[in-house]
Formats: structure tokens, sequence, C-alpha cells
């Protein structure tokens, strides 16, 4: 049974020194028990994130979540959800995508030959790669390149494994789509909620679990689509997810990142601006 919740105040937890030993060994747990590298996070939304399950679950310091974590395996699951957390929507953003449609559309219909490959890094439970795949198609459709679709692939990634089993469902509660245009919502979804995409939009779109601080991405991207994701790592981290990412896309590739989000270092010099106001970048041909 869940105890009631208490307050965690800095009277409740242990002295500082104790309570960083303490932290330490949650983080090492945590990543050896479901391979979540959190010394690569930033250290103040881990706190802030660990303690929101701390509080939820009555715990007054790291030691005695530890042990929870010992005697109701399931809470790892919960504290992952938490840590991971990324306020998801089907057409976040419209500006972002209106971009994608006029900037980036185009040229990969134009440009891409052989098979196109489409990486949406961080997917959480689906909502951007299938909102790429819908928008993939009504270009097609308008333009009369229909035929063309069956060259698009669209990969969708993310550390968590119930995020993956949520988009591999499709099925979705009107929250999802509060920002999907009404007449998009009744072409590509059953009526709901809960609302379900259509078979057709789900065709081109594959889900697996990859970590993008420790696993290389397979390259060959003609646009990586990674939002809201980077900025909860540390600065180095940063740069190295962004190499990974130049590497990763063909020449011509485009990248697109969160409003947030900003190549920096070195990395600033890879990619060539398309539209920085909504984190358009290029990889030079």
């Amino acid at each position: 049974m869940i105890e009631p919740t208490r307050i965690l105040t800095s009277e409740a937890l242990p002295p500082l020194r104790e309570c960083e030993a303490e932290l330490a060994c949650l983080k090492d747990k945590i990543q050896r028990e479901r391979g979540f590298n959190s010394p690569f996070y930033k250290d103040k939304c881990l706190r802030r994130r660990i303690a929101v399950r701390m509080r939820a679950r009555g715990r007054f310091g790291y030691a005695e979540y530890t042990q929870l974590l010992d005697s109701d395996p399931a809470e790892y699951d919960r504290l992952l959800d938490t840590l991971t957390i990324n306020v998801t929507k089907f057409f976040r953003n419209a500006d972002m995508w209106s971009a994608i449609e006029q900037e980036v559309l185009p040229s990969l219909f134009d440009s891409c030959e052989r098979r196109c490959r489409i990486w949406s890094a961080g997917c959480s439970s689906g909502e951007e790669p299938y909102s790429i795949s819908i928008l993939l198609r009504q270009w097609a459709e308008q333009h009369g390149r229909e035929a063309e679709l069956r060259r698009f692939a669209i990969e969708g990634t993310d550390i968590d494994p119930g995020c993956l089993a949520a988009a591999e469902r499709g099925e979705y509660p009107a929250l999802s789509l509060v920002e999907t245009p009404p007449a998009l919502r009744d072409r590509w979804f059953s009526s709901g909620p809960p609302y379900r995409l259509h078979e057709e939009a789900r065709r081109n779109v594959s889900f697996r679990r990859q970590d993008l601080i420790s696993d290389t991405p397979p390259g060959e991207y003609s646009l990586i689509v990674c939002r809201n994701v980077i900025i909860y790592f540390e600065r180095e981290v940063q740069e190295r997810i962004f190499q990974a990412f130049y590497d990763a896309l063909v020449p011509g590739g485009f990248l697109v990142l969160g409003k947030v989000e900003t190549l920096m270092g070195r990395t600033r010099s890879l990619f060539a601006p398309v539209n920085p106001r909504q984190r358009l970048f290029r990889k030079p041909a």
C-alpha cells in the first residue's frame, strides 16, 4: 500500500554529505538496474524529478527511496517515466511544422531518389513520428506524388520501453490532439477518444529503443527531428549528440531541434541555418 504523501523538506533530508553519497548510490542503482545514464543528465533536473517520486511515495531521503526500489520494483517504471517525461502532442508548435512542410519536404521529395530515412529521436509515445508521416502523406496528396511515399521510412526511438509500447498501439487521448487541425484529425484518426491512427499513416513508421547517449545511430538519414530532449543533458553530452546527428545525416540532410535548444561549441559550424527561429538546420551538401 502506498504511504500518505509527506512533504520533502531540507530538514527532513540527511546532512548534505550523507545526502550526496546516498544520491550517488541511487543514481548508480538506476543505471545498473535500468540502464539509465544519469551522470550525463543535468544534476538539478535529476534532483527535481527524483524528488517528485520521493514526495509521491512519502520517502524522506535517498536511502529510503533506494530501499523502496528494492521492495517495489514497479517503482522503477514510475521513476523512469518521471525522469524521461516529455510533453508531446500531434503537430505541437504549428510554425515548426509549417517550416518542415515548406522548407524540407520539397527537397526530400526532389532529391531522394533512393530510400529516404527520417529519424524522430526521443519520440516518446509516437506523436511526433506519426505527425511526420501524416505531413508527408498530406504533401504527397496535394502534389500528386503519392507513388513516391514508398521510398520514405520513419524511425522513432526512445529510451523508455513503456512509451515505445504506447507508440506501437497508436491510440491516443483527446489531449494528444488538441493542436491537431480538425480536418487532419477527421482524416487520419478514428472517432474517439481514444483516437486510433489509421493504418495508412502507421505503415511506414517503426519504433525501437535507443539511448542517445550511448548508442551510435545507424546513419544515412535525410531528416532528424529531436525536440526538447537535448536540453536535459550536460553541455559536453549535447555537443557529442550534435556531432552524432551530423555524422548520421546524408549530405544536404536536415536537423530540427526544440525552440529552447541550440547548437553549441564546434557543432555550430557544422550546420547551415535554414530557419533559425524554428531551429531548422542543414548539413552542407
